[in-house]
């Protein structure tokens, strides 16, 4: 049985029950008399062996009656929260003849199909759902019963749906699925008795043609050409592209995988627009695959802001029809006419050993839709490898309480509302307002702290090259990073700073220094380098000697002086960010953007083969996704903390 769109209208009355929404494999487990079970996937594959870790312990557990049940097969992340992209690496393994038996998989059920010989297809959700709940499980860290909420539980505790759905939305987890409590269950029909409520929209899609890549990805994919059924006619439509979220594992596979379906025209029941058909290889529509999508538009159905999640061999290509045009203000269209749900203003939630009250989860800070709570589930997520570089760091906040087209302010001192337990450092002022003054600024050293920052809209993290002394906290210690800020002027671009970079390296390397790259998320890029400094003033001197003598050697590229008239087509190397005055953005941070784009650590492999800017601009979902596949390129920096050399 599968669940309807809800259209973004979330089912709100005492008919209805509540479960999260998982993000893995649908999954229906037969289980023998004697225990022994099969799995069998949304499209009739069998799964039995490929989660053979699951087996042993039901026989005893259902008492010697044979069982179906319903649920979502999961990987775990570390955080314990199901991940599709652990899925599809575990699956890649498997396939590979690659043993899985200690991937951290689970079987969450929520629905019993049949008991004991006999079937309640026809039975109501309620009485299914209490019989599921008396089974007594052998092992809930391989098969375990997901929660369900009642709404009148709900009401009990004084919450609502939306309340839980921002719980769903700060827990990680997709969304929510609502159930009438008298839902008869419809094998392999879409019911209206089901709706999901996802928080990030997913889209099964078909793929139908592929464009070369161009850069990096010269010699493979650069974009896949994606279909779906029209779900009234059954025309196979073209609703778009995906050019993102790509592991370099999962190009190398799609590229083998779709040599051998190549076809002379396209399969669409019409053709597809003539911009979006040049240079593209068209396949036979036989492989589905998943990606995420911010919006569904109303005048020509195309998907936007569309990455890849993965292919999904589970789902066959006559399942795929095309979503509808999302209701709401996601789309710029005006709300119904008819009250909706009213959105809860605030949600408590835990984080580690600290309770949080959030504000305004839906609340859009992006034009493109991006959410406070998709800020918050950013930087939730990519904590493990921003907050080692954050560590000992006082963080000056710039906030958007309103959004990127909002007014927006900076924040150095820490906010009088601040919860108590938000670690401060008091600091003298460097500012023009010195004399005797401090500030008390934010160390942004633990989950909790930086949770509550995103709630605050901060947006943006920046910090100085020093950090203070565990022994003496109002005292700084010696600069422990190097850093050129490289701001193309009118008329350049990052590439430009890219050819700057790379002849930076060379210099930094020679002296014995080991740099590193990132993005600066806006038009820019920072290079960093471990040192040990004699003084704070040192590494300014140093850093102001090498933009000069570039601005020598190629003054039609390189300006060492901030006057914005001598930067129109150049590169200006900002030496002065070195300043113990001065902050810069911290890595990982997100920037206040038109998208949310991000301050991406980036290998040298990929400067060198920048040559168009878009090629080293990453928005949050994609640096999740490079965090995923690299780890933090920028682990380094600590690593190598090289003697700074006179110059």
């Amino acid at each position: 049985m599968l669940a309807s769109p809800d259209r973004g209208r979330l089912p709100d009355s005492s008919e209805w029950v509540y479960e999260y929404k998982y993000d893995g494999y649908r999954a229906i487990m037969q289980v023998a008399a004697d225990g022994t079970l099969a799995l069998t996937s949304r499209n009739g594959n069998d799964l039995t062996a490929e989660f053979a870790v699951l087996s042993g312990g039901l026989g005893d557990a259902l008492g010697g009656q044979a069982a179906v049940l319903d649920g979502e097969l999961v990987v775990l992340n570390e955080a314990g929260q199901p991940e599709f992209g652990l899925m599809q690496e575990r699956r890649g393994q498997y396939q590979q003849g690659i043993s899985v038996a200690d991937s951290p998989v689970q079987y969450l059920v929520f629905d019993l199909l049949t008991l004991g010989g006999s079937s309640l297809l026809n039975t109501p959700y309620d009485q299914r759902r209490g019989r599921l709940d008396e089974l007594d499980l052998p092992d809930p860290d391989r098969i375990t019963v997901v929660p369900a909420f009642p709404h009148a539980t709900l009401t009990a505790l004084g919450i609502t749906p939306h309340d839980l759905l921002s719980r769903a939305a700060a827990a990680g987890y997709e969304g929510l699925i609502a159930k009438r409590h008298d839902s008869r269950y419809h094998p392999g029909q879409r019911s209206p008795e089901w709706r999901k409520h996802p928080l990030i929209r997913t889209q099964e899609v078909i793929i139908c043609g592929w464009r070369p890549g161009e850069g990096r990805r010269s010699g493979t994919l650069g974009a896949l050409l994606l279909g779906a059924h029209d779900p009234v006619t059954g025309d196979l439509l073209y609703i778009g592209d995906v050019g993102t979220g790509f592991t370099d594992r999962a190009l190398r596979d799609l590229h083998a995988r779709l040599a051998p379906l190549e076809r002379p025209t396209w399969p669409f029941t019409t053709a597809p627009p003539r911009e979006n058909a040049r240079h593209v290889h068209w396949v036979e529509p036989t492989l589905v695959g998943e990606v995420v999508y911010r919006q569904f538009t109303r005048t020509d159905h195309r998907l936007r802001h569309a990455a890849w999640r993965g292919l999904r061999e589970d789902k066959a290509p006559t399942d795929v029809t095309a979503p509808q045009p999302t209701l709401g203000r996601r789309t710029g269209t005006p709300a119904p006419v008819e009250p909706g749900p009213v959105v809860a203003e605030r949600v408590m939630v835990q984080v580690g050993e600290r309770q949080l009250s959030l504000s305004n989860l839906d609340k859009e800070l992006y034009p493109d839709g991006f959410s406070k709570g998709e800020v918050i589930n950013y930087y939730s997520r990519i904590a493990p490898v921003l907050l080692p570089h954050l560590v000992g760091r006082p963080v000056t906040f710039i906030r958007y309480p309103n959004g990127v087209n909002g007014e927006a302010f900076f924040e150095k001192n820490v906010a009088r509302h601040a919860p108590a337990w938000v670690r401060t450092v008091r600091l003298p002022s460097s500012g023009s307002r010195g004399n005797g003054d401090h500030i008390d600024y934010v160390l942004v050293e633990d989950l909790a702290t930086l949770v509550w920052a995103a709630n605050l809209a901060a947006l943006e993290l920046h910090v100085p090259q020093w950090t203070v002394d565990d022994n003496d906290a109002t005292a700084r210690r010696a600069p422990d990073r190097l850093v050129f800020d490289l701001d193309p002027g009118p008329g350049a671009t990052i590439v430009e700073c890219c050819r700057v970079a790379e002849r930076l390296r060379e210099i930094l390397v020679a002296d014995g220094l080991t740099p590193v790259a990132k993005t600066s998320g806006s038009k820019g890029m920072q290079l960093y380098a471990g040192i040990r400094a004699a003084s704070a003033t040192s590494p300014s001197a140093y850093a102001k000697t090498l933009a000069e003598q570039l601005a020598v050697q190629t003054p039609d590229l390189v300006v060492a002086k901030m006057a914005k008239n001598l930067r129109v087509g150049k590169v200006f190397i900002d030496w002065s960010q070195n300043n113990p005055a001065k902050t810069t953005i911290a890595p990982y941070s997100l920037r206040g953007r038109a998208r949310p784009t991000v301050s991406t650590p980036v290998t040298w492999d990929e400067v060198h083969a920048c040559r168009e800017p878009n090629q080293l601009v990453f928005t949050a979902d994609e640096v999740l996704h490079r965090v995923d596949r690299h780890g933090d390129l920028f682990a380094g920096l600590a690593e190598a903390c090289d003697e700074l050399p006179a110059r």
